[in-house]
């Protein structure tokens, strides 16, 4: 698989709601990370809602030889636009069947149950083990062949696998903010893919000498030095940076060059510009938070 996948966030209209204005555009960007070699591509019945799904199923449809789509249910959007955890057994069964007409197939290659363990905020109600074994039920009537986390505690990792092999985890994680930095470890050290979301820390990576001074010695963008660090970071990392402008697709999937140019004395400031050891999965750092309240605000 191609370390740097495509996360179709970005896809849907302002504020990840509705379709984007120009539908043809969207899908040109979609078959050009295909034709540039991008092999996995990230998206959630959320994003729309159901809107990006339908974009990709009737961009790439039917899909090309070793290109995985990973899709996350568990997830969904209130009245306001603001997102909540949907992970009643019934919601997900419904949206995994959602996800599968909307994409035009009818296997799931990669499935994603989104959870709560990464954010600050009350715990579901539902049980790990009763919408995880929603995933494993339908997983054995082949509907869905590999099965993923997102947004996954070390303990809420440690009870999946006892139910099912668990094949990627995404988790927030990025220069800023390593909070996803014990599911990384875990990961790494079980063989689990970890896919960083927000992994250029939602266009904050302005003003570090870190940043710039690769960049000017390679003569790329920040951006592209900040992506070349998560997969330098962890062979286990594959990265999802989103765009719907093709020159910036054309710049994130050269990261995977960048990344081999980076020297381990740049790799190691890079890695030092946050303290790993205090970083803590449920606080994220105060300007991901800002993020999110702007976020939620934007929505009432």
């Amino acid at each position: 698989m191609n370390r740097v996948g495509y996360g179709a966030m970005q896809l849907a209209g302002p504020n990840v709601w509705g379709p984007p204005d120009d539908l043809d555009s969207a899908r040109q960007v979609l078959r050009l990370a295909v034709e540039l070699g991008v092999t996995f591509f990230d998206t959630a019945n959320a994003y729309g809602p159901r809107t990006v799904n339908q974009l990709i199923g009737e961009a790439l449809r039917p899909f090309p030889d070793g290109v995985i789509v990973g899709n996350k249910v568990g997830a969904g959007r209130g009245p306001d636009g603001s997102w909540i955890i949907t992970d009643h057994p019934d919601t997900v069964r419904r949206q995994v069947h959602e996800a599968l007409a909307d994409l035009g197939t009818e296997t799931s290659e990669l499935t994603y149950l989104r959870l709560g363990g990464d954010y600050p905020g009350p715990p579901s109600d539902v049980p790990l083990e009763d919408s995880l074994g929603v995933l494993v039920e339908l997983r054995e009537q082949g509907l869905i062949r590999r099965i993923g986390l997102s947004g996954a505690s070390p303990e809420m990792l440690a009870r999946a696998r006892k139910m099912t092999p668990i094949v990627a985890v995404q988790n927030r994680f990025n220069l800023l903010d390593r909070s996803g930095v014990q599911v990384l470890a875990d990961c790494e050290a079980q063989g689990i893919m970890f896919v960083p979301y927000y992994p250029l820390a939602s266009g904050r990576l302005t003003g570090y000498d870190e940043l710039t001074g690769p960049a000017r010695r390679l003569g790329v963008a920040p951006a592209q030095i900040a992506l070349a660090w998560l997969l330098r970071r962890s062979p286990a990392v594959v990265v999802i940076p989103g765009t719907k402008d093709p020159e910036h697709l054309r710049a994130n999937v050269a990261a995977a060059d960048i990344a081999a140019e980076l020297t381990d004395a740049e790799v190691t400031r890079l890695t030092g510009l946050v303290d790993e050891s205090k970083a803590a999965l449920d606080r994220p750092d105060q300007s991901t938070l800002d993020a999110l309240r702007s976020a939620r605000e934007r929505h009432r």
